[in-house]
């Protein structure tokens, strides 16, 4: 990852070889971290040979802050572009935006946003077979990089495949701006991993399940690398925003590497997609997954103090009362957990907890009180 030049490629990035056949294997061609590289968006487009029709995505808010920025630096360097302002994150936006982008004959897409409006524009990218760039404005979770997008429904939240992005802008002058709970949500979506890829390596020793040593190496390096560097992790810090980000991406990158979700998610996600559908108001995805990253280590018998010690240092929720939910909603995600996605194992079993191992367990760790 640079900081601001540009690696050199020997040819330029085509959209068919972004969306070729081992899509499993895809990953961004450039990733750019650091101060003001924003300012490095049209050139990043011009090394990728997009054509000049494009449509920059974003929000309301994030368009004042970035995206208004991102279409005019596109077209001062002769792209002819738009803008379409997404709102929620639902099916029917998605297919709003996208019947947008191909009235205006979107040749490429640049994701401007939270994690939202980039879970908008790789599905609405995906299903127009055309490329696009992620350009963040915070990083509460590791969706700025991967394939997987989250949409919500009328009663609950789902995962779904999106297109890869084929490159990742990520100013850390915009992020920084951004509330410093969004960026500690996206440092505990990365340290759940620890449990994602043990429960991966159960379901590959109990059900044959296919397996990638480099997503889950890459996995685990992002998540280590966040809890070694805790301390260091601390609101309006831009060197902060700079030792946080990589091990985000690279989380995400683990995902395009395997093919699926799994590297990052397992018991601990199906918690948070429990307690989504459970609680009157659930909170950030990333908070979610590190307060389940917490018990689910419990359950397989790591060391799940240290993993709750790294989310206290950075400032992220390790209770129920932190999270802004009931216990009985953590119990009752609990006990629902393993129904979330039956066909993928993990230490939650097949039939799930009962509502005595789930009690004890949260008490055990803390997450809730007696």
């Amino acid at each position: 990852m640079a900081s601001r030049d540009i690696p050199s490629h020997g040819t330029l990035i085509t959209p068919e070889s972004v969306f070729g056949k081992a899509r499993g294997m895809v990953f961004p061609r450039i990733v750019l971290v650091g101060h003001g590289v924003l300012d490095d968006l049209a050139v990043t487009c011009r090394t990728f040979g997009f054509v000049e029709q494009g449509v920059v995505i974003t929000g309301p808010r994030t368009a004042e802050l970035a995206g208004n920025r991102a279409t005019e630096i596109l077209k001062a360097d002769g792209f002819s572009v738009s803008t379409i302002i997404a709102r929620e994150a639902t099916e029917n936006e998605v297919a709003r935006v996208e019947a947008e982008a191909h009235e205006r004959d979107a040749r490429f897409l640049v994701g401007v946003g939270g994690g939202s409006k980039i879970d908008i524009t790789k599905v609405v990218a995906a299903r127009l077979h055309v490329p696009f760039v992620s350009l963040p404005t915070s990083a509460a979770h590791d969706g700025i990089s991967s394939p997987r997008a989250s949409l919500h429904g009328a009663q609950s939240r789902t995962s779904i495949e999106g297109a890869v992005p084929i490159g990742v802008i990520a100013d850390t002058q915009l992020i920084v701006q951004a509330p410093f709970r969004l960026l500690a949500s996206g440092c505990a979506d990365v340290i759940s991993n620890v449990t994602a890829v043990l429960d991966w390596r159960l379901a590959v020793r109990l059900r044959g399940e296919e397996y990638s040593s480099t997503a889950a190496t890459l996995s685990e390096y992002a998540a280590q690398e966040i809890m070694d560097r805790a301390e260091s992790i601390k609101p309006n810090l831009e060197e902060s925003v700079w030792i946080a980000i990589r091990p985000i991406l690279v989380a995400g990158i683990a995902m395009s590497v395997a093919g699926s979700s799994r590297p990052c998610s397992g018991s601990e996600h199906l918690f948070s997609h429990a307690l989504d559908r459970i609680s009157e108001r659930p909170s950030l995805h990333g908070e979610q997954c590190g307060v389940g990253a917490i018990m689910m280590m419990y359950l397989h018998g790591g060391d799940w103090r240290s993993l709750k010690t790294a989310l206290l240092t950075i400032g992220a929720p390790t209770t129920a009362r932190e999270l802004g939910v009931t216990n009985e909603e953590v119990v009752r995600a609990l006990m629902m957990a393993h129904s979330i996605r039956p066909e993928r194992y993990t230490i939650l079993g097949d039939n799930g907890l009962t509502r005595e191992a789930a009690e004890r367990l949260a008490l055990t760790t803390g997450v809730v009180e007696a």
